[in-house]
Order: structure tokens, then C-alpha cells, then sequence
């Protein structure tokens, strides 16, 4: 499942936008990430362990400080889910059109149609289904690891650097931090903690293995697909460079199942952090940081107002955004919440200290460094980022009291 977190959907739409900041060193931001990471897991596990549950960020937040901070990171958290969940659909609808050479009012038309599709499932109650969520997981992997082994097999150094700028170290850095939404994932694990046998021992093993099964994956795609079809073909055809690494292998068949695959990637994603965000929701609703019309539940016992409300703002921004802005700004937001997570880790004593420090240095200094990139390359994104952010800290008492 927590595989499934993070592989779900982001590798499709993360790869060009990966290559197109860090080039031939994209496979290099991918391990960058991956460490935070995996710092980032420690410090989730480490958190629930000690105080014996799970919700996440916001739980803990509220645990330890009782001033509001807990809800105003939970605002920037949902956002993040949002734009994610925005990308997932703006993805799902670029591999349809490529695949049946629609015109370019399809990813649009096709990511709104596929967010309606959940919202309606989730709020029937039929959500979350673990053994659907576990044959996809293992769908997935299966055609990425081939097709990256096809690259792969195939090697030609040359590929990594063709048709783009030699890239640095630096451009690395900045790649590790626009990337790290493919990562976000593994955190909706800690939301189960009561549901999960043994979650003293199970918890810590099932994220950081799941972190570093995904890690080699992510590198794997990242070195293969761009064996395949050369870097310059990869950040020209960013959403859907995937197919096209697909049919330079298979050729059509190929071009069909990686398609396949991501539709049903894209659409697990989008399913599992529907379920999970509204809940997530639903909780902070009740603890009197979100308006109470969020804990609002329908004859199911689903959260049906979080559910819609969730659902229209992801396809606003799947309409109005573009793939690279969307993937930079959910990247900041949750390098932003785990920056956060690690030092609480820290502060509490939960875990060793040097991992917990480690994590919570590397989450700032990427969040730090992707902050400077959006300033430069994205100056209207940060601001709408600065303006949500503000809203969740100062706007958000005066919206709750209204509300009341």
C-alpha cells in the first residue's frame, strides 16, 4: 500500500519534469529525494510509535503544541493533496489523448471526468479496496521495471545528455526538490496506524522497505526510459514520455500497455487520496480547524462534503494549471509538512536524533531551495503558494469563527 502511495501516478508525470531541471543527473534527484524521504519515514513511524496512533502530521502537531500551528499545516497538507491529486488527473488525461490522438481539450475534459468518477465512488462508500490497490501496485511495477529493464539492457550513456544542456550537481539539488511529490505517499500509511497488526514492529518496515523498493524504481525508469528515447525526447514529450518509451520498445503493444498502466495508476492514486484526504479532513473538521461541514458524513458513512469540495478544487487546478507547476507546488507543501514532521521527531526525542536532525535539515534546505527555484522560474505559483499559506495561518481563526 505504501508502494502504491507513491508510485501511483507520480512517475508518469514527474519524469520530464525531472529531466528537464536536473538532466543527465536526473536519476541522482531521484536518490536525493528518495533520502529525505526515507529520513521523513523514520520520523512518521518514530512520531506514531511514541504516542500510540496515527493521523499523521496534524496528529502529532496537536499532541505537542496546542496554538493553531496543528491547523494551519493541516490547510497547507489538504493542499497539497489537492494539486497532487490535480496532477494524477492532468496525467491520466494526457496518456488517453496521446494513445487516441485526441485534440488538446482532452486532458482537460478527461481529468474532470475522471475526479467526477471517484468523487461518485468514494461517496458510496466503496473507496478503498486493498486487494484492487495490491494487483495494481503490482501492475504497475511490473510494466515500469520492464520497460526501464528494456532501456536499460540497451545502455547508451550518450542517451542521458541528448538533445540538452549539460546539468551539474546543483541542478541535481534543485531536481531532488521539484520532484519529491513522486514520494508523498508513503505518509497515508501512518493514517492506518490502529488498523495495522503490530504496528510497533510493521509500521517502520513497511515504509522504509517501500521507500527504498521505490527509490530503485524511480532510478530504473529514470536511467531506462531515457536509454530508450534520449533526454531531449523525454522533456519534449514530459506527460507522456512514458508511452513513447513504450512504443520505441514494443511499439504499439508496448505504447498500449504503458498507457494501461497509467491510467489505472493515475486513477488508484486519485482513488486512495480521495479516501484518505477526506478523512483526513473529517479529523481536523472535528478537532475545530476545518469549517464542521467537513465532518459532515452522508448515509454511508462517508465524508460527503469533504469528498465534493476535495473533488472541485482538484479539477480547478487540473484545469488552469500546466503539469511542471503543479508537481513544484505539491513537491513544496509536503517537503514543507515533512521539514516539520522530522524536526517534531527531533524536538520529542522520537528515534535516534541524528536521523531525525539529518531529515529535518535536508527537508529545509530543499524546501528552501525549491522556494528559489518557483521565484525564479515560477513567480506566479510561489505567490499563490504565499497567499494559502497566509490564509491557513492568519486567515484561518477568522474564517473559523464566521463559520461558527
Amino acid at each position: 500500500m505504501a508502494v502504491g502511495g507513491m508510485v501511483g501516478g507520480g512517475i508518469f508525470a514527474t519524469l520530464g519534469v525531472v529531466i528537464s531541471v536536473a538532466g543527465h543527473l536526473a536519476w541522482l534527484s531521484f536518490v536525493a529525494a528518495g533520502m529525505v524521504a526515507l529520513l521523513s519515514g523514520y520520523s512518521y513511524s518514530k512520531l506514531a510509535d511514541k504516542y500510540g496512533e496515527g493521523g499523521g502530521a496534524f496528529t502529532f502537531l496537536r499532541k505537542i503544541h496546542k496554538d493553531g500551528f496543528a491547523g494551519s499545516l493541516s490547510w497547507i497538507l489538504i493542499l497539497g493533496y489537492i494539486l497532487t491529486n490535480s496532477v494524477y488527473a492532468y496525467t491520466f488525461g494526457t496518456y488517453l489523448a496521446h494513445v487516441f490522438n485526441f485534440g488538446p481539450w482532452f486532458p482537460r475534459a478527461a481529468a474532470l471526468a475522471i475526479l467526477a468518477l471517484f468523487v461518485g465512488i468514494n461517496l458510496r462508500g466503496v473507496g478503498e479496496s486493498s486487494g484492487a490497490e495490491i494487483f495494481l501496485v503490482w501492475f504497475k511495477l511490473v510494466v515500469l521495471v520492464g520497460l526501464a529493464c528494456f532501456g536499460i539492457f540497451n545502455w547508451d550513456s550518450g542517451q542521458l545528455s541528448a538533445g540538452i544542456p549539460d546539468s551539474s550537481i546543483s541542478a541535481a539539488i534543485f531536481g531532488a526538490a521539484a520532484v519529491f511529490m513522486a514520494y508523498e505517499g508513503f505518509q497515508l500509511l501512518a493514517y492506518d496506524y490502529e488498523d495495522i497488526e503490530n504496528p510497533k514492529k510493521t509500521l517502520p518496515r513497511a515504509l522504509i522497505s517501500a521507500i527504498l523498493v521505490v527509490i530503485a524504481v524511480y532510478v530504473l525508469v529514470a536511467l531506462g526510459v531515457t536509454m530508450l528515447i534520449g533526454a531531449g525526447e523525454v522533456v519534449e514529450n514530459g506527460e507522456v514520455a512514458l508511452a513513447i518509451a513504450g512504443r520505441q520498445a514494443l511499439g504499439t503493444t508496448g505504447l498500449v500497455i504503458v498507457t494501461i498502466a497509467a491510467a489505472f495508476s493515475t486513477g488508484s492514486a486519485i482513488n486512495s487520496t480521495l479516501f484518505a484526504t477526506a478523512r483526513l479532513a473529517t479529523t481536523v473538521a472535528k478537532h475545530d480547524e476545518l469549517p464542521k461541514s467537513f465532518a459532515h458524513q452522508n448515509s454511508n458513512g462517508v465524508p460527503d462534503r469533504a469528498i465534493i469540495g476535495l473533488g472541485i478544487f482538484s479539477a480547478v487546478f487540473a484545469i488552469i494549471g500546466n503539469l511542471s507547476s503543479l508537481v513544484e507546488a505539491a513537491s513544496l507543501t509536503f517537503l514543507f509538512t515533512f521539514a516539520t514532521v522530522n524536526y517534531l521527531a527531533w524536538k520529542e526525542k522520537a528515534g535516534h536524533r541524528f536521523f531525525t536532525a539529518t531529515g529535518a535539515i535536508l527537508a529545509s534546505a530543499a524546501t528552501t531551495t525549491l522556494t528559489i527555484r518557483l521565484a525564479q522560474q515560477q513567480p506566479w505559483s510561489l505567490a499563490a503558494l504565499t497567499c494559502t499559506t497566509l490564509i491557513a495561518i492568519f486567515g484561518r481563526p477568522l474564517i473559523l469563527k464566521w463559520n461558527r
